[in-house]
């Protein structure tokens, strides 16, 4: 099995649907920050949101278990083998994460 690297690339915030639905004082992703990295196989890292986990644990396990970008994107997405770009499930400020296999002794 391999270990997944999984870095917070970019924090977003859609104004338009934040003007039109947010509570007042709504800002982007308090939980997560653009640079940090967490790694894992399987497990929810400490420190990772768990709405975010929900939106990335089936490309994570994927690529913990071998599979290679066919199979994830059907080979039209991502041209880097063994990288998945993947969204949290939050549609007002979504963070956008790079999921990326390293080799483990496991």
């Amino acid at each position: 099995m391999k270990q997944v690297k999984i870095t917070v690339l970019k924090k977003t915030l859609n104004e338009d649907l934040v003007k039109e639905y947010a509570v007042e004082g709504f800002t982007s992703c308090p939980l997560q920050e653009e640079g940090q990295v967490f790694y894992t196989s399987y497990e929810k890292p400490e420190g990772l949101c768990d709405e975010a986990w929900k939106g990335i644990f089936q490309y994570v396990f994927a690529l913990a278990h071998g599979a290679e970008n066919e199979l994830i994107y059907g080979g039209v997405w991502v041209r880097k083998p063994g990288v998945a770009i993947c969204t949290c499930n939050d549609g007002l400020r979504p963070v956008i994460f790079k999921l990326e296999t390293v080799e483990s002794d496991t």
